[in-house]
Formats: C-alpha cells, sequence, structure tokens
C-alpha cells in the first residue's frame, strides 16, 4: 500500500513539472526575442548620384522596411549629381516609415552638392571629423544653364550683357534650388540661411562647423559610434514616432546587386556612348552586307540598351542630332562623288556632337575628349572599310541567273545557213545547248569554232567568233 501511494506522488510530481516546463519554454522565447533589438541597415552611397545609385537606394530603403529595420544608415561620399535622382532619393526618405541617418564618412569623405539635400532630408545628419558639405548650387546640381554671378557683381567695362532669358531661367533655378532646401531645413529644425547660402553662393562647412551651425545633428567617428550616440533617441517619421534602441544592434550592410552594378555601368556617359555607337556599327555592317544576322542582332541590342541609358541622362538632342548626322555623312561620302567633303564633314559633326552630348557639368558625368577623338577616327576608319568592301563585292562579276551568259565561251554545234540581215545556228555554251545568231551574216562561224555571247534575247544568244580559235578535235 505504501509502495503504490508513493508510485501515485511520484508520478503527480513528474506531471507537475512537466507542465511547468511547458509553461515557462514559450515564457523564455518571448523574452528572448523581446531582448533582441530590430537591425540597423547601413546604405553606403559612393560617387556621383545618378540614375543607378537613387535606384539601389530606393530598393534599398524599402527593404529596410519589409525587414522592420529600427534605423537605416546612408553612409554618404559623393561630389554631387543629378538634380532627378537627387529628388527620387529625397522623396524615398520623406515617406520612407524607416528613420534614416545621413552620415558623411569616412574621414575626407564630401556631401557636396546633391548631398547636401540629401543631408537636410534626412531625419538625422551626421558627419565623421575631417568631413564637409555644402556647395549647392544649381550649376553643381546639373539643372543646367549658366553659372549664376556672385550677389551684387557688375559685369566689367565693355563686357556683353547677359541675355534677358538666360537671366530669367538662371534665376528660376536659383529660387527653385533655394525654395526646396529651405522647405527641408524647416521641416528638419536645422539651420536655413546656412542652407540658402549653400545654394546662392556655393559655400561650404567642416564637421566641427557645421556641428556649431546646427547644420548637423552630431558628429561621430564611425557607423558604431554614431549607433552608440543614437541610443534611446526620438525620431518623427512618416509612420509616427520611434526610439532607437541601437547600442546593441545588430548591422546589416547592404551591397549594390547586379541591377545596379549593370545599371551604374551602361549608364556611364561614356559607356553609354560606346554601346550606341557599336549598335550603329552592328547594323551598319549587316545592311552593308546582308545575310550575317550576328552584326545586325548585336547591333540592335546594343543601340537599344546605350539609348535606355542616354534617356536616363540629362542629354543634349542636339549632340545627338549631330552624332547622327555625322553617321549619315560619311555613309553618303562612299556613294557621293565629294572627293572627302562629306567624310570630314561627318568627322567634324560627330565629335562636336559627341562633346555636347551630355548637357550637365556635374562631375563623373562628361565624356572624355580623348574618347571622343578615338570613336572618331575608328568610325570613320569602319565606315571607309566596310562601305569599301561593299562597293568591292558590287563591282564582281555575277555568276549566276541570266547576265552570267554574258561574256561565255561557247562552241559551234551547227549553222542554220544565214538571212538577209542576221546568221543563225546552234552552239553549246555552259555544258547547254543553246540556238545562237550573229548580228552579220558572214560572223557565224562553223561547227567546232568557239563563239563569245555578246546579248541575251530571251532562249536566242547573240554570239561573235574567236579569231583563230576551234574546240580540240575539230579541223
Amino acid at each position: 500500500m505504501k509502495t503504490n501511494l508513493a508510485d501515485w506522488l511520484c508520478r503527480r510530481v513528474r506531471c507537475a513539472l512537466w507542465l511547468l516546463a511547458c509553461a515557462l519554454i514559450p515564457m523564455s522565447a518571448v523574452a528572448g526575442v523581446a531582448g533582441v533589438s530590430a537591425p540597423v541597415v547601413v546604405i553606403p552611397l559612393k560617387g556621383a548620384i545618378g540614375p543607378a545609385s537613387a535606384d539601389f537606394f530606393v530598393r534599398s530603403l524599402a527593404r529596410a522596411a519589409d525587414e522592420h529595420a529600427q534605423l537605416a544608415v546612408l553612409e554618404l561620399d559623393t561630389p554631387g549629381g543629378l538634380d532627378l535622382s537627387m529628388r527620387s532619393i529625397i522623396q524615398a526618405i520623406l515617406a520612407s516609415p524607416v528613420p534614416v541617418a545621413a552620415f558623411i564618412a569616412p574621414s575626407g569623405a564630401r556631401a557636396a552638392s546633391a548631398g547636401t539635400y540629401i543631408t537636410y532630408a534626412s531625419h538625422i545628419a551626421a558627419m565623421a571629423p575631417g568631413t564637409n558639405l555644402g556647395a549647392a548650387s544649381p550649376v553643381q546640381l546639373g539643372m543646367g544653364g549658366p553659372e549664376r554671378e556672385p550677389s551684387g557683381a557688375k559685369p566689367a567695362s565693355g563686357a556683353r550683357a547677359e541675355p534677358a532669358e538666360q537671366s530669367t531661367e538662371t534665376r528660376k533655378q536659383m529660387q527653385d534650388a533655394a525654395a526646396y532646401i529651405r522647405g527641408l531645413a524647416q521641416l528638419r529644425g536645422r539651420n536655413v540661411q546656412w542652407a540658402e547660402r549653400a545654394v546662392r553662393e556655393a559655400v561650404a562647412l567642416s564637421a566641427t562647423e557645421a556641428l556649431e551651425q546646427k547644420v548637423i545633428d552630431m558628429t561621430a567617428n564611425d557607423v558604431p559610434d554614431l549607433l552608440a550616440k543614437l541610443d534611446g533617441r526620438h525620431v518623427k517619421t512618416a509612420s509616427g514616432d520611434h526610439v532607437l534602441a541601437t547600442k546593441q544592434a545588430p548591422l546589416v550592410v547592404l551591397q549594390p546587386d547586379w541591377r545596379s552594378r549593370f545599371l551604374a555601368t551602361i549608364t556611364d556617359p561614356s559607356v553609354a556612348l560606346i554601346l550606341m555607337m557599336i549598335g550603329m556599327y552592328g547594323l551598319f555592317f549587316e545592311f552593308a552586307n546582308p545575310g550575317m544576322v550576328l552584326p545586325g542582332v548585336a547591333g540592335a541590342i546594343c543601340l537599344l540598351v546605350g539609348l535606355f541609358a542616354l534617356q536616363l541622362l540629362p542629354i543634349s538632342f542636339v549632340g545627338l542630332g549631330l552624332i547622327l548626322l555625322g553617321m549619315g555623312f560619311l555613309v553618303a561620302e562612299m556613294f557621293l562623288p565629294t572627293f572627302g567633303s562629306l567624310g570630314i564633314g561627318g568627322i567634324i559633326a560627330f565629335a562636336i556632337g559627341a562633346l555636347m552630348l551630355i548637357d550637365t557639368d556635374v562631375p563623373g558625368f562628361g565624356i572624355p575628349v580623348g574618347l571622343v577623338v578615338g570613336l572618331a577616327l575608328f568610325t570613320a576608319l569602319f565606315v571607309f572599310t566596310v562601305s569599301g568592301v561593299a562597293l568591292r563585292a558590287r563591282k564582281r562579276p555575277v555568276v549566276s541567273g541570266g547576265e552570267a551568259m554574258l561574256g561565255s565561251i561557247g562552241v559551234m554545234l551547227t549553222s542554220e545557213g544565214a538571212s538577209a540581215d542576221a546568221a543563225n545556228g546552234w552552239a553549246r555554251v555552259q555544258g547547254e545547248r543553246w540556238r545562237v545568231r550573229s548580228t552579220s551574216p558572214d560572223a557565224l562561224p562553223g561547227e567546232g569554232a568557239r563563239v563569245r555571247v555578246i546579248s541575251r534575247h530571251g532562249l536566242t544568244l547573240t554570239v561573235e567568233p574567236l579569231q583563230g580559235e576551234r574546240e580540240p578535235g575539230h579541223s
């Protein structure tokens, strides 16, 4: 009896312990999950800001939102970029549910021109020691137009006044850029006066000066130092208020994928120009030598990719038109007796068009003069070579069809006599029996004589004798 009671108590104790363990395991799992901070995403953005970098940042910020990141750190090092690409990045930041911290780093980096606007638009602005930002005038942004004279400057004696239309366009761009950065500064509570000076006077600041003038929120040595200083900070985004817990947060560094690298490669102005020229070379070679297929296929692909890249860039349509006009002149030189006038004009038009193609002075978006000269010379050599080969092919003797009979040598088989104006007979020409005639009654030779075909009329050949020549075996 005592043994049964002891067994019963043991079973009850084991059952209670098992139930307690089942209750405690989920609680410990929840506690473990709660103790892990949400990740911090680092998005490096280096070099000139263009369509590729804007696409990479927008997709990376969307990924950070999908992964419920608590902060996205935009690590900036840029000399500036294109206005449309900059505005795409800023629109993504303003609409992001994830706070964005613009961090100008590492030491020696800069956020000039478009980088200044992006820094002002970010929820948090920080700089590493030895960095700078500023110089945000519309000229550096690639908005086009002439450079604006400093405020109060007067034209030198004898200098030509700037056209009214040009001056008005410049003022519009300046006012638009100033209003844009002023609105960003007011939104983030940063120095509005200095923001306007950065646009109108192209001034710049170091990290220490920017912190003193409340252009940025803090300085940090690196990303871990920045996260330690941001721990516990309140940030307001499009989705509401956030409290950052970044001190022990895991870091996720995003790198450009194949799509971003491919887009960055083809949107380089030099690469886009080369792709377009390869496309023209391929199509020209295919049209000059129909049936080769591969040059035409490769040329069409390269031309479409090159034109896709150019439509993402600020191009001058006058420059593009000059390039096409130059190619047309080079092709026409092969068929018109202009003694080199069209060829030389085509090279000049192509070179000028290539230099004018990219309509911006933003660093990183120019086409080297050496590349333009090299492409112009190669284009002239290519067109002259391919056109010369095509013309020589057209001048070769015909080897098939009715025209191939002209000039052929035949052997007389029979002569049927002569009429008042011609002599008729039969001859073997190219292994076939043909009816032949001669315009002279005395000109048609006898059997075995060799004749040359001079014309064809339906199934009758007009021939002339070869003097002193007979087919072997005939006397």
